[in-house]
């Protein structure tokens, strides 16, 4: 059902991105075929996920395929003389491998192991075209919402201490040493997904079938929902509306050493480049359920779904690219949203429904803060910050509480019978 909507979805993307004049992800997907990809880790990492539905000898000679492939498009790059100026120079053969297994599948497979091999198949384009997808979704944002609303966000997160502010000047104190790191988490969130769902699909070559509930399904959600509500709340974020990023569109070049001022805000034009991609943050949304799914897995999983979180969080911050109260609404974002999916596979009942009702409310009522009292949460931090802070962790708090009853509970371990004393 996902995968259906996820396709009716980059079908119209396409045609939208089109109707700009811009290529569709569908078309940005099928360059890499033979163009540079833009992230070759990223191709690597959905064959990775492909590869879940093969058996181990399967699984070698699809990675030396792959790589052969890139070796041999590297060496006809080079004596042809082609400079990559923008992408990767691998990771077309992992696409190629990915497209080889669906005609396998068509062409070799029958019944059951042709639906495994192309569910297979269809994780793996997922993932890469779900990023093209969001590509586009942020050009068509750019395009479309002349006016943003940043001065209302900004002006909010007075409430939170203007914590980008204070973050951005920490990240600049560390140096390019924890820029780097920082960066190399930010831009590789996707492939850390993949880790922690490969460890959830460990399985599948064996038990010849997916798991009912896993972490992938949570990311397209978020990536299908999340940039629909940036058309009607969108932001740019403070390094680009108040630091040198914005340029001449920017209110004024105060980020991170100086906090705006508390005034009453008002919609600003912006430029039609830069995606209104801020409210909720999705990159903490992804962090979250990253959390989440790693928290069932060996002790090493749990703390790379911990450390990536925490980065995230500080890059998203540190860079300038969201606001507090972003992050605050992104967390809530996710957990309505894993709540639903477990419900649905678990059936419906009256805590799921609380749940998922309970969370749709404070994500809603957060938006309609940050845009109608805006003012009153710069004026008095001490009272909305701590209710931001609280209602926050009334989804979270709801979402352990509730999850924990849905787990089977565990059968009492049977002690062996002592022998009854023979009678003297």
């Amino acid at each position: 059902m996902l995968g259906v909507a996820a396709l009716g979805f980059l079908i119209t993307l396409e045609i939208a991105a089109r109707c700009y004049g811009l290529p569709g992800p569908i078309t940005n997907q099928m360059r890499e075929v033979i163009f540079p990809p833009k992230s070759g880790f990223l191709l690597y990492a959905s064959m990775a996920l492909t590869m879940v539905v093969l058996t181990w000898r399967q699984r070698f000679i699809a990675l030396g395929v792959a790589v052969g492939i890139d070796i041999v498009i590297f060496l006809v790059r080079w004596a042809a003389d082609v400079k990559i100026t923008d992408g990767h120079p691998f990771g077309n053969g992992a696409l190629w491998v990915i497209l080889g297994c669906a005609v396998i599948a068509i062409t070799r497979r029958t019944g059951r192991e042709r639906v495994l091999l192309l569910q297979g198949v269809g994780l793996g384009l997922l993932l890469v075209t779900g990023r093209k997808a969001g590509d586009t979704w942020l050009l068509i944002t750019s395009k479309t919402r002349p006016a943003v609303l940043d001065q209302y966000v900004a002006t909010a997160d007075h409430a939170l201490g203007n914590p980008s502010w204070l973050a951005g000047r920490i990240v600049r104190a560390t140096g390019p040493i924890g820029a780097h790191v920082l960066d190399y988490v930010y831009i590789q969130l996707a492939v850390a997904a993949v880790v922690v769902a490969m460890y959830q699909l460990r399985n599948v070559a064996v038990e010849r079938r997916f798991p009912s509930h896993h972490l992938v399904r949570t990311f397209l959600v978020i990536g299908l929902l999340g940039p629909g509500i940036y058309m009607f709340f969108p932001v740019v974020g403070p390094v680009f509306a108040y630091g040198a990023e914005g340029g001449h569109w920017a209110v004024a070049s105060v980020w991170p050493d100086t906090p705006p001022p508390i005034h009453a805000p008002h919609p600003m034009l912006f430029d039609e480049i830069t995606p209104r991609n801020c409210m909720p943050s999705l990159h903490t949304a992804w962090a979250t359920a990253i959390f989440i799914h790693s928290r069932k897995g060996p002790r090493i999983l749990r703390f790379a779904g911990a450390f990536w979180l925490i980065a995230t969080l500080s890059a998203t911050l540190g860079f300038g690219y969201h606001y507090g109260v972003d992050l605050v609404a992104g967390v809530v974002f996710t957990l309505t949203i894993e709540a639903a999916l477990r419900s649905l596979e678990r059936g419906w009942d009256r805590s799921a429904t609380q749940l998922v009702a309970h969370g749709a409310t404070v994500f809603a009522a957060l938006l309609v803060s940050y845009r109608y009292l805006p003012v009153q949460m710069a004026e008095y931090p001490w009272l909305f910050g701590p209710l931001l802070l609280l209602a926050m962790a009334s989804v979270i708090h709801g979402y352990i509480r509730t999850t924990n009853l849905w787990q089977p509970e565990a059968a009492p371990v049977r002690q062996p019978e002592q022998p009854l004393p023979e009678p003297v």
